[in-house]
């Protein structure tokens, strides 16, 4: 198939890459599934997060991690399994099945249970003797009040604490942390977190079009996106080179987000 060259589009960082990831959330995909997606758009998968406790009960856990690991694409346990484990005195056990089975990556996160930001801190540093850990901010609930103080802190704290990015909370729904409950983004968190740590350490989940052109249009094609659905990252990838309405610019000023560099 011939290659297609004839536009000018925005610069975009090679694999593996340290910026301008897509970060999915895989719900339970096969490994069926996952070949088939893997055969088209490898190349724009970076994180591969399996979300929830879907790892802990899928029997091909295994063979699918082997797939991503082909396509140099990171698998990441969920946070929510980690959270349950820790909760049980379990995090220990849960961290070495979790490098026996393969994952490169980890979600530190503390949403699900009671967990002080002391403790998580403690588990970011255990997680990162063997894992490249991301750490998640903000509640799984709807109305979390003062986000734009507390997060900035504790991103800070959990970078500090060795995590590799920290991923602001949106869950799947697109209607918590970082957006209102009608999946509108919160500008002001999303300044405060990024005037704290720098836009390329945060981790956008945005599951939503309209999240992630928001994103794109303010920071560039090289901003990092998280719970990017398995099937929408040929789409996403077209809203970070400007090739939808969305994001569409004039020549000139193709390189959105320039002025934050």
């Amino acid at each position: 198939m011939p290659s297609a060259d004839f536009l000018e589009l925005p610069e975009r960082s090679a694999k593996p890459r340290a910026t301008g990831l897509t970060h999915v959330l895989d719900q339970g995909a096969s490994a069926a599934v996952t070949a088939d997606l893997l055969a088209s758009a490898a190349r724009y998968f970076d994180i591969w997060k399996v979300g929830w406790g879907t790892a802990y009960v899928d029997p091909a856990i295994q063979a699918k991690i082997a797939l991503l690991r082909a396509h140099d694409i990171g698998a990441c346990l969920g946070g929510t399994l980690l959270e349950i484990a820790w909760a049980q005195g379990a995090a220990t056990r849960c961290l070495s099945w979790a490098s026996a089975v393969g994952f490169r990556y980890v979600e530190v996160s503390r949403g699900t249970v009671e967990m002080s930001q002391v403790d998580k801190r403690a588990l970011i540093q255990q997680a990162g003797r063997d894992f490249i850990v991301l750490a998640e901010v903000g509640a799984k609930a709807p109305g979390e009040r003062m986000a734009a103080r507390s997060w900035p802190g504790e991103c800070l704290a959990d970078l500090e604490a060795g995590a590799r990015w920290v991923v602001t909370e949106g869950r799947q729904s697109g209607t918590v942390g970082t957006f209102d409950e009608r999946g509108r983004v919160l500008p002001d968190v999303v300044e405060a977190v990024v005037a704290a740590v720098g836009v390329h350490r945060v981790i956008f989940e945005a599951p939503r079009t309209s999240q992630q052109a928001w994103f794109v249009r303010r920071f560039g094609a090289e901003v990092n996106l998280g719970n990017v659905a398995l099937t929408d990252v040929l789409s996403v990838e077209t809203l970070r080179l400007g090739l939808r309405s969305d994001t569409a610019s004039v020549p000139g000023r193709l390189h959105l987000g320039a002025e934050l560099a």
